[in-house]
């Protein structure tokens, strides 16, 4: 990661074609356009890729999951359960649809515990969103199970794992839809863009009318101006350009995963050598993306040590206990329940009664396991001599 270690000539041709057009806008102006529908096109390629029949491109995977959380019909008195492990970006869009985030706890796998999802389930509970953290699946086969037993949809955040899958299926067909992140720092990237993929063509349909202000996007004599509208919405739209990146990007996805794949497996061989090291739980090892290499240590004080070495030699790694952007307890603004709004909103009703409160210790499981837990985001293109440094380093760290 990410995609843009490898733009070359092909981004440039899909961009080209786009600026020869002069129509940046997704939608309308045909006779200018001359059959060039860049952002369509997209869809069309990752609905395939992913193995399944739908896909809406949007702005960002941020706005991905608040537009495929309306579709859903998800909003205020609602609570939907995601992990305590994800960027922010999951829990803040919760709370744009007027719902309630409540978090899990993360298993061996990093991602969402199936058992403790179970005890967080409510009469209020209106969404699931496991998370595909770090380029690896979630156990969201029995996610999927636990949650038709409640008659509740699944949402996947699949923002850092496009591309994988389980025993062939592509993750983010396995709830009711899955979200994309396309931003600069993804395995594929269009610079920011995001793309949900259902099977379900209601849902499909609204998520684009809701994306497009409520367009119903049904050709008729009045052009744009004369279209129907069902509901209200809000502009959420990709632009051509963004589409025609990832039209290129999309078809180098296979090879950046390869690459991925080849660097994080010489890593886990050195790493194997750290004594009382071990490696993050896989549902399925060929479907990894292989963006990120994890690795835990037997306790706090072993991976402080470990990393200390690391960072003397130049390659040090990630403790998500110390990242401020994608752990629970590091996120003073939700614990602190810190908004602009002068109601006090998401986290207080109009007239101050507080909605939600959280406690910065209600993940002690997650917190012991990412607290001994290190990360390497994993380049495209890693040169060999520092691969080789990074090995070494690795080696100094063994008797830490």
């Amino acid at each position: 990661m990410p995609g843009f270690e490898i733009f070359g000539e092909e981004e440039k041709k899909e961009i080209l074609e786009v600026l020869d057009t002069g129509v940046l806008f997704r939608y309308e102006f045909p006779e200018q356009r001359k059959g060039i529908y860049k952002v369509k096109q997209f869809e069309e390629n990752f609905a395939s890729y992913c193995g399944t029949s739908h896909a809406q491109a949007v702005t960002s995977g941020s706005t991905a999951l608040k537009v495929a959380l309306t579709a859903l019909g998800v909003g205020p008195g609602d609570e939907v359960i995601t992990q305590g492990f994800t960027f922010v970006a999951t829990w803040e869009a919760i709370f744009e649809v007027g719902a309630v985030p409540v978090f899990t706890e993360v298993d061996e796998t990093m991602n969402m515990d199936p058992e403790d999802l179970k005890n967080k389930i409510t009469d209020k509970t209106a969404c699931i969103i496991p998370v595909h953290m770090l380029g690896a699946q979630a156990n969201v086969e029995e996610i999927v199970k636990i949650a038709a037993e409640h008659n509740i949809p699944v949402l996947e955040d699949t923002a850092q794992a496009t591309g994988g899958h389980i025993g062939g299926k592509y993750l983010g067909t396995f709830g009711s839809c899955g979200t994309f992140s396309f931003d600069s720092v993804k395995t594929m990237t269009t610079g920011e863009g995001g793309m949900i993929i259902t099977g379900d063509e209601e849902l499909w349909r609204t998520m684009s009318e809701y994306h497009d202000h409520g367009h119903d996007h049904i050709p008729n004599p009045g052009a744009r101006g004369g279209e129907g509208r069902r509901f209200i919405g809000f502009n959420y739209r990709m632009m051509e350009i963004q589409g025609a990146i990832g039209i290129a990007q999309l078809a180098k996805l296979p090879y950046m995963i390869e690459a991925q794949k080849k660097t994080k497996s010489r890593l886990l061989e050195t790493i194997a050598e750290i004594p009382g090291s071990g490696v993050r739980k896989l549902m399925d090892p060929e479907g990894d993306t292989a963006t990120f290499c994890c690795f835990t240590l037997q306790d706090r004080e072993q991976c402080s040590r470990v990393n200390e070495v690391l960072r003397a030699e130049g390659f040090g790694a990630i403790n998500f206990a110390e990242n401020t952007w994608h752990f629970y307890p590091a996120w003073e603004h939700i614990l602190a329940g810190s908004t602009p709004i002068k109601s006090g909103w998401p986290f207080a009703e109009p007239g101050g009664k507080r909605r939600v409160v959280y406690d910065p210790t209600a993940l002690p499981k997650s917190a012991e396991l990412i607290g001994r837990t290190l990360v390497y985001p994993v380049p495209v293109k890693m040169p060999e001599d520092r691969l080789d440094a990074m090995c070494n380093a690795l080696r100094k760290a063994k008797n830490a």
